[in-house]
């Protein structure tokens, strides 16, 4: 058995977030359920392009960063380079004005709580909302808190139109850094050659962006943190105001693939890739817009 803290040795320190193995405007001041129908806050044109970004504030974004783990009969190793990771992310989102709150080493029920609140909350001046969770993860969509696993349904259930009306209808973005199982990407060689009436659907208006795609390995390098908060954080930098979201995740996921390949003193687990996750349910395109 080795955990994959000692994987790798300390010059060439990529790491992954697995657990261990065998080597417009608003025109109300919020939203209300009655009799099963959902009143957003705000109503836009049905087939409007573009998510409104010109209220109030931005929104708030919510990073459960995990570093250190102790669940009982699971050892997890250390996430080394994960305060990076938070650090260059949060950094990155207030430039964008999101109103960002740091949750280090949650215990599951710490989570719930929080979740909670915060969904209860009135977001009506808000543009957007969104979620990271950096953590150890594994099949299933099951990631890790201080001291449980998890499903991510946990957290984004407490979103949906119906749960969290005020957020109905606008964008909610969810970042996670978590291995999503123990395969390796060998990777090939390539050789060059308003007033509308309309129903929202409750699970409308979401968009997950996963570091690695369903069974797969995501790595992080433990003295400049994980390839994919890395390069998503350049990309927003660079590029956050020009292109829409979904165009900044693809040249992410670009990125990653192409200029990222894991180093180990373990064959197994060197030069090993990884391919970034999207899955979008919006109904328009998110830009944000400068302020």
């Amino acid at each position: 058995m080795h955990a994959f803290s000692a994987m790798f040795n300390r010059k060439q320190e990529d790491s992954s977030d697995t657990r261990v193995i065998p080597h417009s405007s608003p025109i109300a001041s919020g939203s209300q359920i009655a009799n099963g129908i959902i009143r957003p806050a705000y109503v836009i044109e049905r087939y409007a392009a573009y998510y409104p970004m010109n209220h109030k504030r931005r929104g708030m974004a919510l990073i459960f960063s995990h570093n250190k783990f102790s669940v009982s009969n699971v050892k997890l190793p250390v996430r080394e380079g994960s305060a990076i990771d938070c650090k260059r992310l949060k950094e990155t989102l207030e430039l964008f004005r999101f109103d960002v709150k740091v949750y280090p080493d949650f215990k599951l029920e710490e989570i719930k709580t929080t979740i909670g609140r915060v969904s209860s909350m009135d977001h009506s001046d808000s543009d957007c909302f969104l979620i990271a969770v950096l953590t150890h993860g594994e099949d299933g969509d099951i990631v890790y808190a201080y001291d449980h696993p998890y499903e991510l349904s946990i957290i984004w259930s407490f979103f949906t139109a119906d749960s969290c009306p005020s957020l109905a209808g606008r964008p909610k973005i969810f970042l996670v850094q978590a291995c999503r199982g123990n395969r390796l990407d060998h990777g090939v060689k390539v050789q060059k050659d308003g007033v509308a009436r309309y129903s929202i659907p409750t699970h409308a208006d979401f968009l997950f962006a996963y570091a690695t795609i369903p069974g797969f390995m995501a790595f992080r390098n433990t003295t400049e943190g994980s390839w994919f908060i890395n390069e998503l954080c350049k990309e927003l930098q660079e590029n956050g105001h020009k292109y829409d979201i979904h165009t900044l995740l693809t040249f992410v996921t670009q990125k990653v693939a192409y200029d990222h390949e894991s180093v180990s003193n373990i064959p197994e687990f060197n030069m090993r890739k990884q391919t970034p996750c999207v899955v979008s349910m919006l109904t328009r395109l998110l830009l944000f817009n400068v302020v």
